[in-house]
Formats: structure tokens, C-alpha cells, sequence
């Protein structure tokens, strides 16, 4: 089915259709629509509206496809599938490849960061806003970005070359006269020096600037093309025939130092956005290393290691103590403790067992077991987080969105007001020079320079004051939506809670010595490596226990372990090894149990000689601060949600003693993901704390996601702010610099708006009929150059932010 009867079929039928456009599934009843040739099409905004209406025969014209799955690999290579959408086509015209992009990876797609419901099978340009198509998924082995490298190399270039225009342009102000020196030829110099910059370095950005207006789609490539074009040709006329422009002895002013500069300012931001989308790709790449690369295949009696991609659905599979998990399967031989926390987030290991089933990228403990593999490649669950990561990831709007959605009416009020200038000047009798003039100072005072710092420079500020503070800040979204937060998700273990199990309380039975339950205890756990038996042998060795020697050590999977002191036995466990081992437990006792479970705590018997002589108990503890941080956010207008994989028991103690009234338990990764897009899709603005493996798709789908320092490197990566220090007090922290940096923000894009509302006008004449002056290009250049200042100054300011 083509476009047209897509679009006419569907329309009608309550039902959603494609835009024609960018392939995005859209709901006809809300959708921007457009006629054309006797049909409706329906668009998604009004940039693919604007687009199709230019070329629609273009668009029309393309064959629509879906995204493959690379089979068995760790990590799919489709599209996202928001809302429900189906996978999206390509966008309209063929692409070509960037300079400095290398091949792409057979397979890889690419998307618009500002728009990711555009994918396409090659690197180009996205058809609505001029910018450069990225990886939909970054290749599973690291390596460098060769757009990063190519700009940085560019980069380096233009600054190299802008410094030494700089000072041949300012001489007379340090006392180096070098328009007498040298006279006519300092032009040249200064022509030859920037060249380079604007003809080569600049290439890119030509690319993007002549993209929006084929694309008739004005935004910041438009403007900053404008700025260096006026400044620049300008400059190149006036050294190559001066006469043109009779204004002085010493010839016409040139501003070569201005386009160059323009030039390197656009590749700082540039240089720093590539960055945290190479941030972006680490968090998919060290999702996709949970899984190992080679798998054990057993078959007819005996082991063969295989690449993972070479697992078959119903493949048997060894797993050895210490490895991880390759694939989704169910154990058909054999028990071990397995570590789920990459799921679940909670600390303690699972026993597991013949029939249960077991996730790949999970770490098996000390046992040995055969799985039958249930799901491989994209199928298998690690890879549907990937997934999820990544779509949640691509899906933000960019805070620059802003300032494209002002640039749709500025770049043609100024060019209207640049081309107005220039008749009017000829109309009244002036020469071709003085209108030139007139309409060149519109374009150079109006030119982006202010406008492209008033972000970048809030941001870099805010984020050294904030790693001052311990909040590390990944980007400018993440920044102006936690100012905006209204709701935040948090994880329990490792963002609540320390993490780490730690003894709590020795309860002995009457008559028996404290000290001698917890010795016993820690006899028994010396020989497991199991957390808790951890906290147990560090807690009594804090505590100053007697060190006891316990022969004929066994553990029980799921209940404990057992031994002998003396030729006494001794057993620490839960009931059920109790009543394995047939020693009675008193309803004191049981009790007992019990009501630790409710406070959140892990409750377990020591026996000895057949009888219970007391209980220990381990917790994990609440991270100093927690509470006031809870209770500082809520007095702000944030409600606190608890999300967890822990029990309900034990997550609702722990949100009973942080004053928490939400409360969700039980909760795996794509658990966490649909509660956070659940309520984005209410209404709220969404932030989301965790630390975990298991957060990463949560933290991606937020809003903004924050991570704990002291966690995973996954969740980092998939964050857009960072406590470094691991304390949600840092949340709070984050929260009043968010707000200030949004109002730092404001106030610079008033600046930079602020002085072309005032300096257009001037530059265009409209005080030469009261004053007999008119504003020289130096004049509107020196302006420009105060607009940058006074941006950069008032983004200092950050650094004096209390937080």
C-alpha cells in the first residue's frame, strides 16, 4: 500500500496513519493535516508538514521500510516503537554520506537527535531541520565517534587560526599598529588566515545552513550561515575591491576575525553535544557486555564453546560458577545461588534450580548448572532492555528546540529587515555602498553569536559549580527539566538504602550469651561468600566475637548452612532448614521472625545441639540524609515514589521510617520503565533516582534521570545527572542549581534578543534621519561582540548559585 491510500484508507477510520514524511504514526483526529491533489495527509508537526508541501511528489515517491533485527546478538538493532508505534521508514530523500563519517556498519541506522521518529539506513541530513542524522544503535564494540573526531579536528583548526586574526584585528587596542604597517595587505593576511576556517573547517555547517533552506525550515544553521556569510563576504569585497565602499582613508572595515570566530564558538557546542552522545552509546555498549561472548554448548555427552551468536532456541547450556548467565533459559540440571540484581536490583542472590527459569546477563554464584535456552538474540530479555535504554534515550526533545522554534519568525524578519534597509537607503537617494553597508550591519548585529552562547555557557558553568556540590550534569535538557520535576521515582536499594547488608541485632534465647550466638554464626558463614554471610563475619568481627572452628561445613541452597563445634551440630537458617534438621522453634521466635520481616530487616535462626539458642539479623541500612532530603523535596511540590524489586513487607518498612506514602513493590526493569511513562503520560514531568543495572531503562525513559555515583556504570551512563557523592540529598542540590541555571538561561536569551530588538533598528537607519548616523558594521560588530559578553557575564554568576 503506497502513501495515498495509506493516508486516504485510514483517515477516516479512527485509526492512526503515517506521515508521509518522516514514516511516524500519527492520529489523524490531532495530527497537523495538509491537502494536495484532491487527498488529506496528516503530519506530526508542522516541520514535515512545511517539507511536503514543498516537494510532495518527493516524498510520495519513497518506499517505506521496516527496521531489522540482527538475529542472534545480544542487542537488537531496531527502531524505537513509541507509543505504540510501528517501526518508522526512512525519511525522503537519499542521503549523503557527511565528510569525516567513515562507513557506517552494515545494518546500523540512523535518526535525528530532535526528531527520532526519522530513521535511515545512511548518515545524511534529517529532511525537516538541516541537523546530522546519528546511530539509532552504536556498534557493540567500543570505538571513536568519527564525526567527534572529525569536529574536534576541526575545531582545533578554526581556533588556531581565529587567535592570530584576533590579534591582526584588534592591534590598535594593545598598541600594535598593524593597519599602518602593513596597509592594504593586512587584508590579504587576514583573508588568507580565514579562509581555511570558513571555506573548509566550516563545511559542515554550509551543509546545514543550505539543507534548511531547501527545506524551507529557518532555524539556527540558518542563522549562523547568514552571520558568516555576510561577515565574511563582506570582508572578502571590501579587501578585494575597496573602492566600493568609500568610507574612510584606511579603507573599509573587514571583519574576518568575526566569521572565524563565529565558526570555532558553533564547534565548542558542537564538540560538547557529540560528547554526550558518545555518553549515550556506553550505556547501550555496557548493557550489551552483561552478556558473555562465548557460550558452553552441550552435546552428545560433552562441551563445546560457541559464539553466542551460534545459540539456538533449545540449545543446552553449561553454566560454571562465577560466569554469566549467556541466554534466556530454564534449568534442567544442577542449583546455584544466581545474582538478579541486574533485574531486580536486590542485593541478595537467588537459589534456583532444576525447572526455574534464569535471565541472561544475570551472574551465577558458586554452583554449576545445564539450561535449555529459551530465548536467544533479540528475544531474550536483555536485549528488550536494551531496547528500552535506547529509545527512552533517543526520545528527548533537545533544549534547543527553543531557540529553533524563535529562529522560524527571526531569520525572516531579518533578512526582510536586511533587504528593506537596502531599498529604502537606495530609494532616498544614497549609493549602492551605503545601502550595502546598511543592510550588512542588520545581518552582522542580528547574527547568533549571543544566542548560540546563552545555552552552552549556562550549562558548562552550572556544571563546574555543580561538581563542586557533587551533582554532575551530562547535559542542558537534563538541567531545564529537573527544575521542572514534579514527581520522583525512587529506587530503594543503593538510593534509599546503602546496598550493602549489615549486621543489626543479636537476639539470644534465655540464658545464653549474646556473644556466643553471634561466634557461632560467624564460625558458619567464614566459609560462604554469600552477602549476608558477609555482613555476619564482618559484623562479629567489629563487635569482638570469639573466632570459632566449625567442621563439616555444608550449605543448603535457599535455607543456610550447617557444621559441627566440637562434634556438636550448628546450623544458621531460615524455618525451613530448622524444620529440615527438625529442630523446634519456639512461637517467641517465629514471632520474632516476623516482625523484623515487617521493619525490612532478614531474620535467621542460630541453632546449636538441636535447639534454637537465638536469632541474627541483618538490614540494609537507610543512607544518612535520606530522610531530610525526601522531606525537603516534598516541601518543594515533589511527590516521592518508592519503586523497588524488593517484597512489599520490606519495602514498606523502609518507606514508613522515610515518611514515603507511595509505595511499589515488586517491580522488575520494564516495570519501572511503564510506571515512569505512565505517569509522563498523565501529565507529569518525571524524574527518576537510581544506582542499579537494573534502573537504566527507568532512568532513560524519565524525564530526567538521576544516578548515584556509587552505582553502576550503566545507570551513570543512561542519567542525565549524577550524584557523585551516592546521597539523594544531592537531589536537592541538583534541584535549586536546575532552577537557577533555567533562570540563567532565560535571562541570556533575553540578552542576546534584547540587543538585536534594539540594534536592528539602528543598524537599519532608523536613527539617521534624527541624528545623521548611521550604525558602521564595526559599529554592529562591536555590538555583537558586547551581546556575547554580557551573556558570558551573566552566566558566571552561576558560580555564586547557594545550593
Amino acid at each position: 500500500m503506497d502513501h495515498e491510500q495509506h493516508q486516504a484508507g485510514n483517515a477516516g477510520a479512527g485509526t492512526r496513519v503515517r506521515d508521509p514524511v518522516c514514516g511516524m504514526m500519527v492520529d489523524p483526529k490531532t495530527a497537523i493535516s495538509a491537502e494536495h491533489d484532491g487527498k488529506t495527509y496528516h503530519f506530526c508537526c508542522d516541520g514535515c508538514r512545511t517539507s511536503f508541501m514543498a516537494a510532495p511528489e518527493t516524498y510520495l515517491a519513497q518506499t517505506p521500510f521496516e527496521l531489522p533485527v540482527r538475529k542472534g546478538a545480544a542487542g537488537p538493532m531496531h527502531g524505537p516503537h513509541e507509543h505504540g508505534t510501528a517501526p518508522h521508514p526512512a525519511a525522503a530523500r537519499p542521503p549523503s554520506p557527511q565528510r569525516g563519517e567513515g562507513t557506517p556498519a552494515a545494518g546500523t541506522k540512523y535518526t535525528c537527535p530532535m526528531h527520532p521518529q526519522i530513521v535511515r539506513d545512511a548518515p545524511g541530513d534529517c529532511p525537516i531541520c538541516g541537523m546530522a542524522l546519528e546511530p539509532v544503535v552504536p556498534a557493540a564494540e567500543p570505538g571513536p565517534n568519527p564525526e567527534l573526531s572529525d569536529f574536534t579536528r576541526r575545531l582545533v583548526v578554526s581556533a588556531a587560526l581565529s587567535v592570530p586574526l584576533l590579534v591582526l584585528s584588534m592591534g590598535e587596542l594593545v598598541g600594535l599598529p598593524f593597519q599602518r604597517w602593513l596597509g592594504a595587505a593586512l587584508g590579504w593576511v587576514e583573508l588568507l588566515i580565514a579562509s581555511p576556517v570558513v571555506l573548509w573547517a566550516a563545511w559542515p555547517f554550509w551543509r546545514r545552513f543550505a539543507a534548511s533552506l531547501r527545506n524551507r525550515s529557518p532555524n539556527m544553521w540558518t542563522l549562523i550561515g547568514l552571520g558568516v556569510a555576510a561577515a565574511y563576504l563582506f570582508s572578502l569585497v571590501a579587501v578585494v575591491a575597496p573602492g566600493l565602499f568609500p568610507m574612510s582613508e584606511m579603507g573599509p572595515p573587514i571583519y574576518f576575525e568575526s566569521a572565524a570566530v563565529i565558526i570555532t564558538l558553533v564547534f565548542v557546542g558542537q564538540v560538547l553535544e557529540l560528547r554526550a552522545r558518545e555518553a549515550t552509546g556506553s550505556a547501550i555498549r555496557a548493557l550489551l557486555d552483561l552478556a558473555p561472548k562465548v557460550a558452553h554448548r552441550v552435546r552428545d555427552g560433552r562441551d563445546e564453546d560457541v559464539p553466542l551468536g551460534a545459540v539456538q532456541t533449545g540449545d543446552l547450556l553449561r553454566v560454571k560458577p562465577g560466569e554469566a548467565v549467556p541466554v534466556d533459559g530454564e534449568i534442567s540440571e544442577g542449583r546455584s545461588d544466581i545474582d538478579e540484581s541486574m533485574l531486580t536490583g536486590e542485593p541478595l542472590p537467588q537459589s534456583r534450580g532444576a525447572g526455574d527459569r534464569v535471565t541472561g546477563g544475570t551472574l551465577n554464584g558458586s554452583g554449576s548448572f545445564v539450561l535449555r535456552a529459551t530465548a536467544v538474540g533479540a528475544a531474550t530479555r536483555l536485549s528488550q532492555i536494551v531496547a528500552l535504554v535506547g529509545a527512552a534515550q533517543r526520545s528527548r526533545a533537545p533544549i534547543q528546540a527553543l531557540a529553533d522554534r524563535v529562529a522560524n519568525w527571526f531569520v525572516p524578519l531579518v533578512v526582510a529587515i536586511a533587504v528593506v534597509a537596502f531599498v529604502v537607503w537606495l530609494a532616498v537617494g544614497h549609493d549602492v555602498a551605503q545601502a550595502m553597508v546598511a543592510a550588512i550591519s542588520v545581518l552582522i548585529i542580528a547574527c547568533p553569536c549571543a544566542l548560540g552562547l546563552a545555552t552552552p555557557m549556562s550549562v558548562m558553568v552550572a556544571s563546574g559549580r555543580g561538581a563542586h556540590a557533587g551533582v554532575l550534569v551530562k547535559d542542558a535538557t537534563a538541567l531545564e527539566t529537573f527544575a521542572r520535576v514534579d514527581t520522583l521515582v525512587v529506587d530503594k536499594t543503593g538510593t534509599l538504602t546503602e546496598g550493602k547488608p549489615m549486621l543489626a541485632q543479636v537476639v539470644p534465647d534465655k540464658g545464653v550469651d549474646e556473644g556466643r550466638v553471634l561466634a557461632i554464626a560467624a564460625a558458619l558463614e567464614r566459609h560462604s561468600a554469600h552477602p549476608l554471610a558477609h555482613a555476619i563475619v564482618m559484623g562479629a568481627t567489629a563487635r569482638v566475637a570469639k573466632a570459632f572452628d566449625v567442621d563439616g561445613f555444608r550449605s543448603v541452597t535457599g535455607k543456610g548452612v550447617t557444621g559441627a563445634l566440637h562434634d556438636v551440630p550448628v546450623a544458621l537458617g531460615n524455618r525451613a532448614l530448622m524444620d529440615e534438621l527438625q529442630v523446634p522453634v519456639s512461637e517467641a521466635f517465629a514471632g520474632l521472625l516476623q516482625d523484623h520481616a515487617e521493619k525490612g530487616r532478614t531474620a535467621m535462626f542460630v541453632a546449636e545441639a538441636g535447639k534454637v539458642i537465638g536469632v541474627v539479623t541483618v538490614s540494609d541500612p537507610i543512607k544518612a540524609g535520606a530522610t531530610e532530603a525526601i522531606a525537603a523535596l516534598a516541601a518543594e511540590g515533589v511527590e516521592i515514589v518508592m519503586a523497588t524489586g524488593d517484597a512489599p513487607a520490606t519495602a514498606k518498612a523502609v518507606g514508613r521510617e522515610l515518611g514515603m506514602t507511595r509505595i511499589e513493590a515488586g517491580m522488575t526493569p520494564e516495570g519501572k520503565h511503564d510506571l515512569v511513562l505512565a505517569l509522563r503520560k498523565s501529565g507529569r514531568v518525571v524524574g527518576f533516582a537510581g544506582d542499579g543495572i537494573n534502573d537504566a531503562p527507568a532512568l532513560a525513559a524519565a524525564d530526567v534521570g538521576i544516578a548515584m555515583g556509587t552505582g553502576s556504570d550503566v545507570a551513570i551512563e543512561s542519567a542525565g545527572i549524577t550524584l557523585l557523592k551516592g546521597d539523594l540529598g544531592g537531589a536537592v542540590r541538583a534541584r535549586r542549581l536546575a532552577a537557577a541555571t533555567l533562570r540563567n538561561i532565560g535571562q541570556n536569551l533575553w540578552f542576546a534578543f534584547g540587543y538585536n530588538a534594539i540594534g536592528i533598528p539602528i543598524a537599519a537607519g532608523v536613527l539617521y534621519p534624527l541624528t545623521g548616523w548611521l550604525l558602521s558594521p564595526m559599529i554592529a560588530a562591536a555590538a555583537m561582540a558586547l551581546s556575547s559578553v554580557s551573556v558570558i557575564g551573566n552566566a558566571l554568576r552561576l558560580n555564586r548559585v547557594k545550593l
